[in-house]
């Protein structure tokens, strides 16, 4: 059983964790000077998955990930799953789906940075601060937490969205 004040909080939770998804969509997408620069926006022709990718130069995974940069489909699967994270969560609806989704991406990231890693394929120091846990691991925990507790009934959409026929029917929707 969940206090009002618990549920409120995980509600917080949830909605924050959509806007960090959410926001790196529109970010990638229109090129906003935060992570992306105008000139390497999505829509004007910059890959949302090149930048970051080519640079991986950590962990037994750095070829594959430097392999994928920049490929078309890693470019609509990534932007995708951002905005349907963001969406989900920000809505509370899809909740489980938007978890799992999450969990898979950012557990990915976490494996193209190899916090493990001390040093880079070059020597140089990885500056990890943590062998194990860093904040891929934490997000993707957070929207775990928030779909098990049905955070998208306080502040969202998710009790409407439980009691659609098509949910109802397929409970994994949840």
């Amino acid at each position: 059983m969940l206090t009002i004040t618990a549920a409120r909080g995980l509600a917080v939770l949830r909605i924050s964790l959509g806007f960090v998804f959410l926001w790196a969509f529109l970010d990638k997408t229109f090129g906003w000077n935060y992570a992306t620069p105008g000139e390497r926006a999505w829509i004007n022709g910059g890959s949302p998955t090149k930048g970051f990718l080519s640079g991986v130069d950590v962990g037994p995974f750095s070829g594959v990930f430097n392999d994928i940069a920049g490929q078309g489909w890693a470019d609509w699967l990534f932007m995708l799953g951002l905005l349907g994270i963001g969406v989900a969560l920000i809505l509370g609806v899809g909740l489980r789906i938007a978890a799992g989704a999450a969990g898979v991406m950012l557990v990915l990231m976490w494996f193209a940075e190899f916090p493990p890693a001390q040093n880079t394929a070059a020597g140089e120091a990885t500056h990890s601060t943590n062998p194990v846990m860093d904040y891929h691991l934490i997000y993707a925990l957070g929207a775990i937490v928030t779909a098990l507790t049905y955070a998208g009934h306080t502040w969202g959409l998710g009790r409407q969205w439980a009691k659609l026929p098509f949910v109802q029917h397929n409970r994994w929707l949840i």
